[in-house]
């Protein structure tokens, strides 16, 4: 009566994820098709140097360069596996990364023995430009 079809009532859901399975190798242009394992140790020497400290996307420049065929997404995957997205000896790079200055405090015996220098740039209307002021400070007698 409502025509559909007798096969339909019985359709049980899968259950599973949607999609492809996520492959288990990849392309390098020498080694032909490797393991995940030989990517992962390719990810760990690259990291293992002291000023690299990269996500997913500059990883797979570097990976890239190095010869393999790799897709972000499918490297994202890799390493959030391997837990390899959030170090714990990175780089931190949040907030300004000059607050060590204000905790700074230069020691001075006699005057012009430190002299610090700030620009500022100064928008002058009557011009209808920009002027930079150059401010030198004595840290000793704290005159401008």
């Amino acid at each position: 009566m409502v025509g559909i079809v007798s096969s339909s009532y019985y359709r049980e859901p899968s259950g599973g994820k949607k999609g492809n399975k996520p492959s288990k190798e990849t392309f390098h242009k020498t080694k032909g098709f490797v393991l995940q394992d030989a990517v992962v140790v390719s990810i760990k020497e690259i990291l293992k140097h002291e000023f690299i400290d990269c996500g997913y996307r500059l990883m797979t420049s570097y990976l890239t360069r190095d010869g393999y065929t790799i897709n972000h997404k499918k490297l994202y995957r890799i390493m959030k596996e391997e837990g390899l997205l959030k170090l714990d000896n990175r780089i931190d790079r949040s907030g300004s990364g000059r607050k060590f200055v204000k905790f700074r405090k230069v020691q001075t015996s006699r005057p012009l023995e430190c002299l610090e220098m700030d620009i500022k740039m100064v928008w002058i209307p009557s011009v209808g430009k920009n002027a930079y002021l150059l401010s030198v400070i004595d840290v000793h007698t704290r005159r401008i």
